[in-house]
């Protein structure tokens, strides 16, 4: 279970923190992950077949984040409305605006017995994608880097990996489910439209150093098959005995021919959108129970295609009966007060961990954000903001 809290210097007067998601609300207690798990493991190896699989509940203010909304509610091509799937959106409420349920991971896993063993995972699963995670116990700080929540986090398919030896490990597999290239896919939506997930990744002997490419890539939907692709490059290394950790990633986006920010003033022209960033993360164990880190990151949204104001207003967008577009999670009228336009963004976060049981997590942390183009926080009046939060994470 995690719970947080966010003090925003700005306080705003709608209470979003700007573009930052997950703890996205300024001033109040949010219960962002009340989280069960069901696993059977499989025992990977040459010799035996095994099979085993994971099923993941979720509740809290962070479930619409982690929903499968790859299907987004209009098309980005045409912007006509389109039917987003039934896999988790909406199991609690239609009109809930921070509390929900998701179901981020259901799948089969298999071990075949061939070369050194080749993990099958069929289902819905977390993306491979990115250093950081959706699971809170799995990330150094509360706050998610752009990096992470502007990219997928799970895909509906089937994925295979392969341990080549004990330095090099390859992965490859189909996505479907989904209007944005593979990302978020649900299970009765656009099942016609596959693509591609896969990359590699080495390790050093000692395993304190690994380098890692991922990549998803193909048609955007079963209607059109113009290039929607995400590649992410990570990093890692460790000094000092193992306690102190360094890790850099970059990812880049690209989705073609669709409907920008400079959609109106180009005459309704469609572009070839692009995102991409650098995030870098320094991390130090003073001692058993504490430790200390930095995070720095520089991110565009070059076409201003993937930020449109806070990610919970157009994640909860839907098309009603009279085909009007409305989001159950703000006033309609955010799109106005927000502005659509590409811009870069930087943040600078420092906190702490502390761990006084091995099933407690402490996390204050303080981080700053500016854009360098738009007024993208205070509900549209500043282009910086600074954030102070609080978590406490209990595992059981």
């Amino acid at each position: 279970m995690n719970a947080s809290v966010t003090y925003n210097a700005s306080r705003p007067a709608d209470n979003f923190n700007g573009p930052v998601s997950f703890n996205d609300r300024a001033g109040e207690p949010q219960m962002n992950q009340f989280y069960l798990y069901l696993e059977r493991a499989i025992a990977v190896g040459p010799n035996e077949w095994d099979v085993g699989g994971r099923f993941d509940f979720m509740y809290g203010t962070d479930t619409i984040f982690t929903q499968a909304y790859g299907i987004p509610y209009v098309d980005p091509r045409t912007g006509r409305p389109l039917n987003r799937g039934h896999w988790d959106l909406h199991l609690s409420s239609w009109s809930d605006r921070f509390y929900g349920i998701a179901l981020p991971q259901a799948y089969a896993e298999f071990n075949l017995p061939m070369g050194n063993g080749i993990v099958v995972k069929a289902g819905h699963f977390y993306t491979p994608l990115g250093y950081e995670m959706v699971t809170a116990p799995d990330n150094f700080f509360i706050t998610r880097p752009y990096t992470f929540q502007f990219n997928p986090f799970t895909h509906t398919g089937i994925l295979s990996r392969y341990a080549i030896d004990a330095n090099w490990a390859v992965s490859a597999g189909a996505v479907t489910g989904s209007a944005t290239g593979g990302g978020d896919g649900t299970w009765d939506e656009q099942l016609g439209n596959w693509d591609f997930l896969g990359g590699g990744v080495w390790t050093s002997d000692d395993k304190s150093d690994s380098l890692s490419l991922t990549a998803m890539a193909g048609g955007r939907s079963e209607r059109f098959g113009d290039l929607w692709a995400i590649y992410s490059l990570v990093g890692k290394t460790s000094f000092l005995d193992d306690r102190l950790h360094y890790v850099i990633e970059h990812t880049h986006g690209f989705a073609d021919q669709v409907q920008t920010a400079n959609y109106t003033r180009n005459g309704g022209k469609l572009e070839n959108a692009q995102w991409y960033g650098i995030a870098q993360w320094l991390t130090y164990a003073l001692e058993e129970h504490w430790s200390v880190g930095l995070r720095a990151e520089w991110w565009r949204d070059n076409n201003g295609f993937r930020v449109s104001g806070p990610p919970r207003c157009s994640g909860s967008m839907n098309v009603n009966g009279a085909g009007e577009a409305r989001p159950y999670a703000c006033n309609p009228d955010f799109s106005t007060v927000y502005p659509f336009q590409g811009s870069g963004y930087y943040a600078l976060t420092v906190g702490l961990n502390w761990k006084p049981l091995n099933w407690v997590i402490l996390r204050p942390n303080a981080r700053y954000d500016w854009s360098d183009a738009i007024k993208i926080f205070d509900a549209g009046k500043r282009s910086d903001q600074f954030l102070f939060s609080a978590d406490v994470t209990v595992t059981f």
